[in-house]
C-alpha cells in the first residue's frame, strides 16, 4: 500500500435532498481513495442556495455517512459560514481585472456563452443590480485526470465568462469550491464525471487566485434504466441505513472492485475494511457511465433496504 502523508480528500454534497445510490458511489470512492493512501477525508456541506435546500438534508446526509461507516476527519464545514472568504477572493479577482459586473439576463444571452457582453459601466455599479463574472479569457484549458486522461476545453467555445456571484446574491459553486479546496488544503478530488466541465472552470479560478490545483479523478455516473443520470432531480431512491453491508457491496461491485461474495451480510465495517485494503482506483479508468444496479433507481421503484 502506497503512503501519501499529504493526501487530503473530501466529499462535498449540497443539502438539497437525501443521498441516493449515486451519491454513495462518489462518497465511497473518495473515502476509499483517501484511506487507502492513509490520508484525511473531510466533509463539506455546500449550503449556498437556501431556496433550493431542504432544512433536514444536511443532518440526514451526515447520518447516512455515519451509518455506512464513512467517518470524516475534523469538523464538518458549512459554506454558508464562509461568506467573508468568498468576498475576499472576489475582491482579488476584481483587483486583477479578472472579474467584472454583468447585467445580462438569460433572455439577452439567448443560450449563448457570455463573451464580454453586458459589462455594467462604473457609473451604474452603485445600483448593485448585476452579477459578477469571471473573465475566463480565450484559448484551451487542460488538466490531467487520473481516470479520464488529458482533458481540454476551448474557453471561448465551451466555457465563456461564467458567474462567480449571482445577481440575486448567492455565491457561485465554482468560486466557493475553489476557495474552500485551497483553504482546506485538498490535494485530491474524486467525484462524478458530470462535474468534469466544472473542473475546467475551477482550474481557471485556481490559476487566477494563485492556488495549487488538486489531483482529480472523475468516476463514471450511474444511470437510470432509461439512460438518465441517477440524481435527486430524477427522483432517485433515497438511501436508508443498511447495516448488512449489502448496499456497500453493491457499490463496490459497481465501482469495479470485485468484492468477494463472502462479504455479503458481513456488515458495513467488514466491507469498508476489505475495501480500504483492496481499493484500486484504476479499475474505473476510461469509464464514463454505467447502469445502476437493478432496483437502485427511481423512488417509484419502491426499493426496500436489502437484508
Amino acid at each position: 500500500m502506497s503512503v501519501t502523508p499529504a493526501y487530503t480528500g473530501r466529499f462535498a454534497p449540497s443539502p438539497t435532498g437525501a443521498l441516493h445510490f449515486g451519491s454513495l458511489l462518489a462518497a465511497l470512492a473518495s473515502y476509499l481513495d483517501a484511506r487507502s493512501h492513509q490520508g484525511r477525508w473531510l466533509v463539506r456541506i455546500e449550503d449556498l442556495d437556501p431556496p433550493r435546500e431542504d432544512p433536514r438534508a444536511a443532518s440526514q446526509i451526515l447520518h447516512i455517512l455515519e451509518a455506512y461507516q464513512l467517518h470524516w476527519d475534523g469538523e464538518v464545514r458549512y459554506q454558508s459560514q464562509r461568506q467573508p472568504a468568498y468576498q475576499q477572493a472576489l475582491e482579488q479577482l476584481i483587483e486583477q481585472q479578472r472579474a467584472f459586473p454583468c447585467a445580462c439576463s438569460r433572455k439577452q444571452l439567448a443560450g449563448r456563452l457570455h463573451l464580454g457582453r453586458c459589462v455594467v459601466p462604473a457609473a451604474q455599479q452603485q445600483q448593485q443590480d448585476f452579477a459578477w463574472r469571471f473573465a475566463s479569457g480565450r484559448g484551451r484549458c487542460c488538466f490531467d485526470d487520473a481516470l479520464q486522461g488529458h482533458y481540454c476545453e476551448q474557453l471561448e467555445q465551451h466555457i465563456g465568462d461564467f458567474v462567480v456571484k449571482r445577481r440575486d446574491g448567492p455565491w457561485s459553486y465554482q468560486l466557493a469550491v475553489v476557495v474552500d479546496d485551497a483553504d482546506q488544503q485538498i490535494s485530491h478530488v474524486v467525484r462524478g464525471i458530470d462535474l468534469i466541465d466544472s473542473t475546467i472552470r475551477q482550474h481557471c479560478l485556481q490559476q487566477a487566485l494563485g492556488y495549487q490545483q488538486p489531483h482529480y479523478a472523475h468516476i463514471p455516473v450511474a444511470l437510470e434504466a432509461n439512460g438518465q443520470k441517477l440524481s435527486k432531480q430524477n427522483l432517485a431512491q433515497p438511501l436508508l441505513p443498511d447495516d448488512s453491508g449489502n448496499t456497500l457491496w453493491l457499490a463496490l461491485d459497481w465501482l469495479q472492485q470485485a468484492p468477494p461474495a463472502t462479504l455479503k451480510n458481513a456488515g458495513n465495517q467488514a466491507v469498508i475494511d476489505w475495501a480500504i485494503d483492496h481499493w484500486q482506483l484504476t479499475a474505473l479508468q476510461g469509464l464514463r457511465q454505467q447502469p445502476a444496479p437493478a432496483g437502485r433507481q427511481r423512488a417509484s421503484n419502491q426499493l426496500h433496504p436489502p437484508g
